[in-house]
């Protein structure tokens, strides 16, 4: 199994041997209006041609319809029949952008061998995750493959911390850049939530992305491990890829 970080939430895995995208934002370096008035977005470029990051993709399994998780250049280049998973609510919108194989996912579904179970989240706390929106992450499962959970844009909060002691997954991919667009009210994880799940699931590996993509980001690479380190949570532990980064396990 192979997780490829490609840029923000967007990543490339290769599982059950099947090849599939999560959140593709392909947006070209400073194309887009800045967030909190700091700079124009995205910060960085792909680290590869978009058409790199589509080629042989079979699914896309998207989490929300935020523009920094879906925007138009991916619903642009990506084929109109694809198969698309998302949350109950969001296929309206898809299927205005021009594509017709969309299903949602109320509790689970099954992909050629593939569990995917649809899990909630909090996109900030109770004021801003009313103004957010519905978000949705996803925990994927199949025989002779680790279990992932991906929480998707969301906080750390009670709920997600009994779904992993619930579920113990192998691997949990983290949205950890302490994005906020008001100081101390992050609307994704940050450092110190990140913490929380690698104390709460020690035999986890917990992979930290959505991070150094917008004006809003607040944790960095280099600070999330500096925490890290602080906190005595062990790089074997907590992954934090580049962007272009491909993880094996």
């Amino acid at each position: 199994m192979q997780i490829r970080l490609i840029r923000n939430a967007t990543l490339r895995i290769t599982y059950n041997n099947r090849v599939f995208i999560t959140d593709p934002y392909l947006a070209p370096k400073y194309s887009q209006e800045p967030l909190i008035g700091k700079s124009r977005n995205p910060l960085v470029d792909l680290p590869c041609p978009p058409e790199e990051v589509l080629a042989g993709i079979e699914m896309a399994l998207i989490s929300h319809l935020h523009p920094d998780h879906f925007d138009s250049l991916a619903q642009q280049l990506l084929p109109g029949d694809i198969q698309l998973f998302c949350q109950p609510g969001d296929e309206h919108q898809i299927k205005e952008a021009g594509f017709s194989n969309i299903l949602t996912v109320d509790g689970s579904v099954n992909w050629h061998g593939m569990r995917i179970t649809r899990t909630s989240g909090q996109h900030g706390n109770e004021i801003w995750a009313q103004r957010m929106g519905s978000v949705a992450g996803f925990i994927l499962s199949a025989e002779n493959e680790p279990t992932i959970y991906w929480a998707g844009d969301t906080i750390w909060y009670e709920a997600l911390e009994q779904l992993v002691l619930e579920t113990n997954p192998d691997i949990i991919i983290t949205h950890s850049s302490g994005a906020s667009f008001e100081a101390g009210n992050p609307i994704i994880m940050d450092g110190k939530q990140t913490m929380e799940v690698c104390r709460t699931a020690p035999q986890s590996i917990v992979i930290a992305i959505h991070m150094e993509t917008f004006d809003f980001d607040t944790v960095s690479r280099k600070d999330l491990r500096a925490i890290a380190e602080a906190e005595g949570i062990k790089a074997e532990q907590l992954l934090i890829p580049a962007d272009g980064e491909t993880l094996t396990f």
